[in-house]
């Protein structure tokens, strides 16, 4: 199963803006500006849209999920970024 990274948004276009950011390439192709998901074949890359959004938490107001099992959703947020940055690295050591 591939892992899944969960964008939500009560401000239009905020995570459009940060994907842009962040990605440093156009992320127009959203359909629905206040959510965004993507799913990553290998889960340790997860660790650096959890990085990027925790690091600039005071400029986008955005929510993130991610599951790393089917029908399970972790919230992410600045109290457990490093923890569930740990568990990934220990969980997917490869």
């Amino acid at each position: 199963m591939s892992a899944i990274v969960k964008l939500y948004s009560n401000k239009s276009g905020e995570i459009t803006r940060f994907l842009e950011h962040f990605e440093e390439k156009s992320s127009s192709n959203i359909e629905d500006d206040l959510l965004w998901q993507k799913e990553y074949e290998n889960p340790v890359e997860i660790a650096d849209i959890i990085s990027a959004l925790i690091e600039n938490q005071d400029d986008y107001k955005i929510n993130m999920w991610i599951s790393l099992d089917k029908d399970m959703l972790i919230n992410v947020t600045h109290n457990n970024a490093d923890d569930v940055i740990r568990y990934l690295y220990e969980r997917y050591p490869y």
